[in-house]
């Protein structure tokens, strides 16, 4: 089991490059605008687990060599990654991020859109310069289509009354999309045929629905040192799986109470703790668990495609730590 692996020991065949690549991106941030740079230093020195360049550079050695193109790729996935985080945070309004005071906290709104538009141009000019346009390509569709997904899970989660194949569009345009463009870009950096990169933008995006169903988990308790349900997710009016699949497995009138409640009562921890206790005994955590797990076995089954290799174990116990992390 992944749990009893740490970051460190899934990093080691990686490790000389993750070390060489903090410096590089700590470079591309930078500018001669005294403001800019002391908000990205905040930036990177509130980094969190790096998976996604891990997904990159794993990626790259399993069809090749780490190159400077691979550099690049991580670069550009982080540049772009984080610019949109800013602007998330801004979108929900949210104080925190990681723990730390989020930028639109610290600086308010105006300078943290401008800090996302200067971290996107980045990233777009950075793969400009360097002749990247096949990686360029791909990680901006995923942004493109991770803005696309911010904006239908506003349109449809108002109700939230919503249906299980719209929470997948939703998940899988908001966050799977950016490991499955990490696993791509990794692969692609290596000069990889189009199936080889087809396969792994795939496996990416299977362990980046199962990433995101752990975490509407994490709601629930689970997984969590403490065990303790949060509800947090409920509070905000986010729509998570388990919650989705009780309200669809439930009466009329008690689906109804239920989301009232989440509309009308958020603010109200005991009406909070009626919901998440609907959603424990309407088995939303099982099918749930049991959906993370088929996502899972979906993406280690496709790596199972490419050739044996130190680092295609190491992607094993990524994409297993994913859905095993205990925050």
């Amino acid at each position: 089991m992944s749990e009893n692996i740490s970051i460190d020991t899934i990093k080691k065949p990686i490790a000389e490059y993750m070390d060489l690549f903090e410096p590089r991106f700590r470079l591309s941030m930078k500018s001669k605008v005294a403001l800019l740079d002391r908000i990205t230093h905040y930036i990177i020195k509130r980094k969190g687990k790096q998976l996604r360049p891990m997904f990159v550079f794993l990626s790259a050695k399993l069809t090749g060599s780490v190159n400077d193109s691979t550099y690049n790729a991580a670069s550009l996935i982080e540049l772009l990654h984080t610019a949109t985080l800013v602007h998330d945070d801004v979108v929900d309004d949210a104080a925190y991020r990681r723990g730390f005071f989020s930028l639109n906290a610290l600086w308010k709104n105006k300078v943290a859109v401008l800090v996302g538009d200067y971290l996107l141009s980045k990233g777009l000019l950075m793969a400009i310069d360097n002749k990247e346009f096949q990686l360029l390509q791909i990680v901006s569709n995923a942004v493109r289509e991770m803005s696309e997904g911010e904006l239908l899970q506003m349109e449809k989660t108002r109700t939230l009354n919503i249906e299980e194949s719209i929470y997948f569009d939703i998940i899988r345009m908001k966050t799977a999309v950016l490991i499955a463009a990490c696993c791509a870009v990794g692969v692609a950096s290596t000069g990889a045929n189009e199936h080889q990169i087809e396969l792994a933008r795939l496996m990416g995006e299977k362990a980046g629905i199962a990433f995101q169903i752990k975490d509407d988990l994490f709601d629930f308790g689970l997984g969590k040192k403490t065990g303790k349900p949060t509800g947090i997710d409920i509070k905000e009016k986010k729509t998570t799986l388990p919650l989705i699949y009780a309200l669809n497995n439930s009466s009329g009138s008690q689906k109804s109470r239920i989301i009232n409640i989440v509309k009308s009562n958020s603010k109200n921890d005991k009406k909070i703790n009626e919901v998440m206790e609907f959603v424990f005994k309407s088995g939303g955590i099982e099918y749930s668990q049991k959906l993370m797990e088929r996502y899972t076995n979906e993406a280690l089954a496709i790596l199972d495609e490419f050739e044996d290799s130190e680092a295609k174990t190491s992607l094993k116990q990524l994409i297993k730590f994913t859905i095993e992390r205990e925050n």
